[in-house]
């Protein structure tokens, strides 16, 4: 066979591969039987093995492929992955309908089944799947593009009506995938999953994609984040372009004529709950009109033109055996009842919370006492009510605690408070809790500085308080169990690089009570520096939009103490940064020129290379055109090369546009690009 007629049978094997792939995993209406399927399947791979040179990503035959992975990289998403406000009653979903309604007084909704899954963004371009992640914090995600690429539902290839799709989906393994994992799981002597939404929220995040590729995941896509140089007008036109894209969309959708219409729908999908082949927790529910869904906008974190109806929680009845006491961060000592393990909504329920002695008293619980358990949102395992009718006079009184269980110190209750709280700043309990926190993604970041390693650290007394980490070296760290050279080293220079965070950061890692993320964000327009900060007085700090007298009292409260001013002596000794950084004034280098990025760049993302354009006075584009100035190109860059080569568009390196930039490349030939290691000393 010629290499023209192998070119040729190679794009009819994909082709009619792809088409038995939508058919049998989206449409659930395969056309091929196995052999037939299997023969041709076998062809493609011994052409394609005969012509390497013809081998693409987007092939069937790259379903699996490649090196299992280090870690996943971190993934920014061009348009921000909002989430959805709840409602739980019809009366909450009127609610929501007549602040539709305000503004537009006669909607239809698109009504969604709410699939218990984990969201994923997929982006092609120019028809092929360039990348997959993982929503993260919506802003931030995991790059699982060679594990979502193993999903049979998911097209490699799409038709390339636009240059650029990106997509939002919802990942999800089917119960009875599920009930034969964990038999297999069983089997081998291995830990089980608790529900289909862990177990495949745990199959995509596998490091090797084989792994991945066989746990028999599937997916639903429901909105379109971009698509460009086309506009839609609602959002039923959305989910047909997504249709018509060959990706799955989960064929209850619906469209109703107003909030009643909806109510009725839902109480359809509820009744459809359990004979469903896949979890559902919910119904979504969206105003169809797309220029009207623009004009209400969202809010920091939800669009106010869509709302997640969640299902009554599903109920349970067990014995409340015991009830054990933590210490948080900030001395609260929190009641955790201990159940008979019962099986609730897919998952083994053994523990769950009691809030505070209050609601211990509202809800007259006793210790052996039969209790009727729910997941609130079928998320967080909660104690309805209790069944004093079943008591047979062995039950006990959970009692209030006089000291905390973990240092013996006074357990005292605030006026107006209902916790009770460990006042001893010295607390083991309250320190560990303080390092988890001050470790976390939303606070200093740490990577690898987890409960396990930090109850590992608090054991063997290296960490005393919060300014210790600094202090830690590798010889403490390598004799540690399960900890060896390499993981010492990348949490040494996790612990380095958290130096470098924003003072916003360091504001909420410090635990102040009252005071968390936004808040922080919002003291720092108004002061620049640590020690600006801690010389403010609370008349001052109530100057501030977002803090009124309880969060002044508490941040004042903070910085007088002096062990808190101490620490962050030790902090600021230690290199930690105590500034605001101020957005620096760049000179416009790329004012004028408009660049495209194709293929996978080495030292950044592409969206970070358009942010640096973008930064510099330049603009990005998505597709090559007349107005492009140049190509810049990664590894694997895709079809834009000929196309920027026939339009005479200059092409550059991933150095060259660096060097164009200002900005020295990190890339120099021949070398890869690990991490300087620390010195033993």
């Amino acid at each position: 066979m010629t290499m023209p007629e192998a070119e040729k049978r190679i794009s009819e094997l994909r082709a009619v591969i792809r088409e038995a792939d939508r058919k049998y995993y989206v449409l659930d209406a395969p056309d091929l039987t196995d052999a037939q399927y299997d023969k041709l399947m076998a062809e493609l791979k011994q052409l394609e093995a005969e012509n390497p040179q013809l081998v693409t990503p987007d092939s069937p035959t790259q379903r699996v492929s490649g090196a299992p992975l280090q870690e996943f990289p971190s993934v920014k998403h061009t348009t921000r992955l909002l989430s959805l406000d709840n409602v739980f009653d019809l009366e909450g979903l009127r609610g929501f309908d007549k602040k539709i309604r305000d503004v537009f007084p006669a909607p239809f909704y698109e009504t969604e089944l709410k699939i218990d899954g984990l969201t994923v963004e997929v982006v092609y371009e120019d028809g092929v799947m360039v990348q997959a992640s993982t929503r993260g914090d919506g802003v931030t995600g995991e790059d699982v593009t060679s594990n979502v690429r193993t999903i049979r539902s998911i097209p490699l290839r799409i038709p390339a009506t636009v240059s650029r799709l990106e997509v939002r989906g919802e990942i999800y393994m089917p119960k009875a995938s599920f009930l034969r994992l964990n038999t297999e799981c069983e089997e081998q002597g291995r830990n089980t999953f608790a529900n289909p939404r862990n177990a495949a929220a745990g199959s995509l995040r596998q490091l090797n994609p084989a792994v991945t590729a066989s746990r028999d995941l599937s997916a639903f896509f429901y909105e379109i984040q971009f698509a460009d140089g086309k506009e839609f007008t609602s959002q039923e036109e959305k989910t047909a372009f997504l249709k018509e894209m060959g990706l799955p969309v989960n064929p209850m959708n619906a469209l109703c004529n107003g909030i009643e219409e909806v109510w009725v729908k839902q109480q359809v999908f509820l009744a459809a709950r359990h004979d469903l082949p896949y979890d559902i927790d919910g119904v979504v529910i969206k105003l169809n009109d797309v220029s009207a869904q623009k004009a209400l906008g969202e809010t920091s974190r939800c669009p106010r033109w869509a709302i997640a109806y969640k299902f009554p929680a599903e109920e349970a009845e067990t014995v409340l055996k015991d009830v054990t006491l933590n210490v948080g961060r900030t001395g609260v000592i929190a009641p955790t009842a201990i159940l008979e393990p019962v099986q609730l909504a897919g998952s083994v329920i053994s523990r769950a919370t009691l809030h505070n002695f209050d609601y211990i008293a509202m809800k007259d619980l006793l210790i052996g006492d039969r209790v009727v358990i729910c997941k609130a949102g079928d998320v967080i395992p909660e104690i309805l009510r209790s069944l004093p009718e079943k008591r047979n006079g062995t039950e006990k009184a959970i009692p209030i605690p006089e000291r905390c269980p973990t240092c013996g110190g006074a357990a005292v209750r605030s006026n107006g408070e209902a916790a009770y709280r460990c006042i001893n700043p010295d607390c083991p309990a309250r320190l560990r809790e303080s390092l988890r926190f001050f470790a976390t993604r939303d606070a200093m970041d740490i990577e690898g500085m987890g409960p396990a390693v930090i109850d590992l650290l608090l054991e063997e007394k290296l960490l005393s308080g919060i300014a210790d980490i600094y202090t830690l070296n590798m010889f403490q760290l390598v004799v540690l169990d399960r900890m060896g050279t390499k993981s010492a080293r990348n949490l040494l220079n996790a612990i380095a690089e958290s130096k470098k965070r924003d003072l916003p950061r360091l504001i909420t890692a410090l635990g102040i009570r009252n005071v968390g993320t936004r808040t922080a964000l919002e003291i720092c327009k108004h002061y620049t520096s640590m020690d600006a900060l801690m010389e403010a007085t609370v008349e001052d700090l109530q100057k501030i939009g977002d803090v009124g007298p309880i969060v002044a009292e508490s941040i004042a409260a903070f910085f007088a103490n002096e062990k808190n001013r101490e620490l962050i002596a030790r902090l600021k000794e230690y290199g930690v940064n105590m500034e605001l950084y101020q957005q620096e004034e760049l000179p416009q280098l790329l004012a004028g020129k408009t660049f495209v990025f194709t293929g996978t760049l080495s030292s950044m993302t592409r969206q970070d290379a358009g942010e640096i354009v973008r930064q510099l006075g330049g603009k990005v584009s998505s597709s090559i055109g007349p107005s492009v100035n140049y190509l810049v190109e990664g590894a694997s860059a895709g079809s834009k090369h000929d196309k920027a080569v026939s339009l005479g568009i200059a092409i550059l390196t991933e150095q060259e546009f660096l060097s164009m930039a200002g900005k020295e490349s990190d890339i120099p030939a021949g070398t890869n690009n690990e991490p300087e290691q620390l010195s033993l000393f």
